[in-house]
């Protein structure tokens, strides 16, 4: 329609065909470059809901590596050929996005991530076994695109052994203590039966279309995945796990201190550096334990905040005895939110969603939940995977906190509308930026009261210890990657500060050694978007619209936090001017 409106105004007003060459010649790179992306990387083209790329997976030998290098730093050139100036407002955004993201590739060639294949929380071998849950099962083609897709197996794993090994050379490699359950979940992957196999019971869950599908999927299985899976785990047990990297801190590689900077910087799309962000998070440390303590003595509870902390790990009562019960209990709290939504947003998705386990496979080192986005365009609901693993380690105090954040209105809530804005270029549409993203699912979580939930000072005490999660992530993520602190040092200040379980704690700091910077951005993404409500509450006044601010907060998309503050500001005037 836009383009439409394009040439419209060039074949009626000539006197336009100067300033609209631009805005067409921009558009026209954007769209190159989205079918680039989604030929290069089939798998998110499957993931966005394009069935075009659906039997093909990514190339990542050395040469598809350089050649797509050499692309990113090629389109840096070709975006700044175009005149800025003689661009729409609305495309002068989209070009300094669409800018920041190509020079930040370009930028972060450097450091070589691609050399660390496998992690704890998966890699190559449980690829298949995820992506067979999202790819679309309603014809025979969609079964053979997929065969198609088993019998690259051995390629892709004999690519990510040569980047492994690549890394033990250069020092690149996630760290040795973090790994320790890997050659455990590989294994999970490798069956005798192929029809036991996570694959094959994901793929036919349900009955596919023709009964020979099983067959040929249990053949390929058999002689080509298995086999490389199990080549896979050799490699894994017998030389790559032995030389891994005893270091904590991502300073301890090549170029470390440089690459945390960049990741900082990333994450968080602020300027802020390692030292400011570890000091605003004992800052916040400092606050929220202050609000625990007062809800500690709403509950009663005489002894200290410590005392508190190990009756809400130990007490029978805050904990479910069988999965099902936990699994349905956050379904529950998922409908009841759903009918208070439209009291606070005025913009609400069309994607569904549903609440599922963890798979089984991963669950052991996975974190507590996570969510995996929809697709309109494919059929798929988006999904909240809650984690029913060890139920000793899964409260019921934190289960409110954490719906809100991966369910709605978080995740799913602001992940869907983003793709549904269909007037937004697609690298916006299905992009993003990690402070914005997970900025957005923690105040998410402060939202509970306005939704009728923290009605009992456990479930409210639940909602700070979440808080308190992030605020310490400030101070460990940077103490490890930073200031040398030891993986013991971070479990211990994460234990000291927040009442989360000590399964938890573990997983969660091996996560934060192996992402270093990630997870920075949820609590300075937050802080911002709380930053921007008092800024908004304050200006207006009695004019001001919980609604109206949410609805101009998520209707461009994932920003950078200075540009959505110069979004908001910009909303802020305009309400001041027309209501």
């Amino acid at each position: 329609m836009k383009r439409l409106a394009v040439l419209l105004a060039v074949l009626l007003f000539p006197a336009a065909l100067a300033a609209q060459s631009e805005d067409t010649k921009f558009e026209q790179l954007l769209e190159e470059e989205w079918e680039y992306r989604l030929r290069e990387f089939p798998v998110e083209a499957t993931y966005v809901g394009d069935p075009r790329y659906d039997n093909r997976m990514t190339d990542y030998s050395e040469a598809a590596i350089e050649r797509r290098r050499q692309h990113a730093r090629d389109l840096v050139g070709r975006i700044r050929a175009i005149d800025r100036a003689k661009l729409t407002p609305e495309n002068r955004l989209n070009y300094d996005l669409f800018l920041l993201e190509a020079e930040r590739d370009v930028e972060g060639q450097r450091f070589r991530r691609d050399f660390i294949q496998i992690t704890q929380r998966g890699g190559i071998h449980s690829q298949l076994a995820g992506l067979a849950q999202v790819v679309p099962k309603a014809s025979v083609r969609d079964y053979e695109n997929f065969i198609k897709r088993l019998e690259q197996t051995p390629r892709l794993v004999d690519q990510s052994i040569a980047l492994m090994r690549k890394g033990l050379a250069e020092g690149i490699t996630p760290s040795r203590i973090t790994l320790r359950s890997t050659a455990e979940l590989i294994a999970n992957h490798i069956a005798e039966d192929p029809a036991e196999s996570p694959i094959y019971r994901v793929l036919f869950a349900k009955e596919p279309p023709d009964p020979a599908l099983k067959q040929r999927v249990a053949a390929v299985l058999a002689d080509q995945v298995i086999p490389a899976y199990r080549r896979l785990q050799r490699f894994f047990t017998e030389e790559y796990y032995p030389r891994t990297r005893e270091s904590i801190g991502i300073s301890a590689v090549p170029d470390g201190a440089e690459w945390y900077a960049y990741l900082v910087r990333s994450y968080t799309t602020t300027g802020m550096t390692a030292e400011e962000i570890h000091q605003l998070g004992l800052a916040e440390v400092k606050r929220i334990r202050g609000e625990m303590e007062k809800v500690k003595t709403s509950a009663g509870f005489k002894g200290s905040l410590d005392e508190f902390f190990t009756f809400l790990r130990t007490d029978p009562r805050f904990y479910f005895t069988t999965r099902d019960d936990l699994l349905v209990a956050y379904r529950d709290i998922a409908k009841r939110v759903d009918p208070e939504l439209p009291r606070l947003f005025g913009l609400l998705p069309r994607t569904p969603y549903g609440v599922v386990p963890v798979p089984e496979y991963s669950e052991k080192t996975q974190t507590t939940a996570y969510y995996n986005q929809g697709s309109l365009e494919a059929g798929r609901a988006g999904l909240f995977y809650a984690n029913t693993y060890n139920l000793a380690a899964r409260p019921k105090w934190e289960m409110e906190a954490l719906t809100l954040h991966e369910a709605v209105p978080g995740h799913h809530l602001q992940i869907s509308i983003m793709q549904e804005l269909g007037d937004l270029p697609e690298f916006r549409r299905f992009g993003g930026y990690t402070a914005f993203i997970e900025g957005w699912g923690l105040y998410a979580e402060s939202l509970g009261p306005e939704l009728g939930l923290y009605t009992d000072p456990y479930s409210r005490f639940g909602q700070l210890t979440y808080e308190m999660w992030r605020a310490v992530r400030l101070v460990v993520d940077t103490g490890m990657h930073a200031k040398g602190w030891t993986r013991q040092q971070a479990i211990d200040y994460f234990k000291a500060n927040a009442g989360k379980t000590e399964h938890d704690i573990v997983v969660e700091i091996d996560r934060y050694i192996n992402t270093p910077g990630q997870a920075l951005a949820y609590k300075i993404g937050e802080l911002k978007l709380k930053e921007l409500r008092a800024y908004a509450t304050r200006e207006l006044g009695d004019r001001f619209s919980i609604r109206r601010f949410h609805d101009a907060v998520l209707g461009a998309g994932a920003l950078p936090l200075s540009v959505l503050e110069t979004r908001v500001k910009e909303w802020v005037a305009t309400e001041k001017a027309t209501r």
